[in-house]
């Protein structure tokens, strides 16, 4: 069955990879650039399906506006889905998105932020091509037998725990679902928040936000952490407080931090801002550090996972046409709406 999709939010890769793989599927795509919004939500009147993105803010106004016009279905090309009002959607627009599509990718992204902090690269590189040679300030640590601590283990978390098993760290974890298979496999160790806390020299954050998630990275949890302690969060901005990361970086509590996510990053990332003044003063304040890097939520951004997110897009889309998943988005859609809000 052929269907018409409106794209949200689309850039030049995502119009050349989704027209790719539509070759495959033959539906009729309609790219905008911008933003899904209240008032622009007409626009998808006459389409059976939306494609988002993390930055789309899917409110109940929204929902409404869109089952009004006859959408059918709104396809996330993302895995996280705490931008949709799920509440709002049930039992009137159904909700797929792609759980996996490259763990690997964000992994290893990850511990490039680990060790540009660690090592100084990016501070080394802009020295040497103002043919600064020294070495001053520049010194990093062995990562070999430092303590890591990996929040999440879901696929992502457990692709670097592998990657870091590798550096020969030791490796501690925390999922209120612990895979003790898993533990015995690699060799890391599930422990407790608090212990993770106190023990670890990096904590990465790779997990979902949630009402029990958002925030837990704060002033107390920060002072539990070993001084000095590296921080890396390519999971979701509002798992980390910013106000409370930074003081912990003036103080010297926190010695580096690498995010790949913001919790107000949806008016920036992704955008060429280059020409207009940074109004958003927590976010200037952070680009100030020497020992922050920031990159604009980059991780998944492979050849190989944007395929793959190409590809699970539109076959969520064709199974929900042809009727055969319908039941299951529905109840997934469902269980998601309680894991997120009871």
């Amino acid at each position: 069955m052929s269907a018409k999709i409106a794209f949200f939010d689309s850039k030049p890769y995502d119009r050349d990879i989704f027209n790719e793989v539509n070759q495959d599927f033959g539906f009729e795509i309609k790219f905008f650039k911008f933003n899904i919004t209240a008032d622009n939500a007409v626009l998808a009147k006459g389409f059976d399906v939306i494609c988002v993105f993390v930055n789309d803010i899917v409110s109940k106004e929204i929902i409404d506006k869109l089952h009004e016009n006859g959408v059918k279905l709104i396809a996330l090309r993302s895995a996280g889905y705490n931008n949709v009002d799920l509440k709002a959607a049930y039992e009137k627009i159904t909700i797929a998105r792609v759980p996996a599509y490259s763990p690997n990718a964000i992994a290893e992204h990850t511990v490039a932020l680990m060790l540009s902090l660690n090592r100084k690269i990016h501070r080394a590189y802009y020295r040497t091509r103002d043919s600064n040679f020294s070495l001053v300030g520049l010194m990093g640590f062995d990562m070999y037998k430092k303590y890591s601590g990996v929040i999440g283990t879901g696929k992502i978390g457990k692709a670097l725990v592998k990657i870091l098993s590798g550096f020969g760290m030791k490796v501690l974890a925390y999922d209120p679902y612990p895979d003790n298979e898993f533990a015995a496999e690699t060799g890391c160790s599930y422990v407790s928040l608090n212990e993770l806390f106190a023990k670890s020299d990096v904590i990465s954050l790779n997990c979902p936000l949630t009402r029990e998630t958002e925030y837990m990275i704060d002033k107390q949890s920060i002072l539990k952490m070993k001084d000095g302690v590296m921080i890396i969060n390519t999971g979701r901005g509002k798992l980390i407080k910013t106000s409370d990361l930074i003081d912990g970086l003036k103080s010297g509590k926190i010695g580096s931090a690498g995010l790949d996510v913001y919790e107000e990053e949806a008016e920036y990332f992704f955008e060429d801002l280059s020409n207009r003044v940074l109004t958003d003063d927590i976010l200037a304040r952070l680009l100030t550090f020497n020992n922050v890097i920031i990159t604009s939520h980059q991780g998944f951004f492979t050849r190989e996972a944007m395929h793959n997110i190409a590809e699970t897009t539109m076959n969520n889309i064709k199974n929900f046409l042809d009727k055969k998943d319908k039941k299951e988005f529905n109840e997934i859609c469902y269980k998601c709406h309680q894991n997120t809000h009871s």
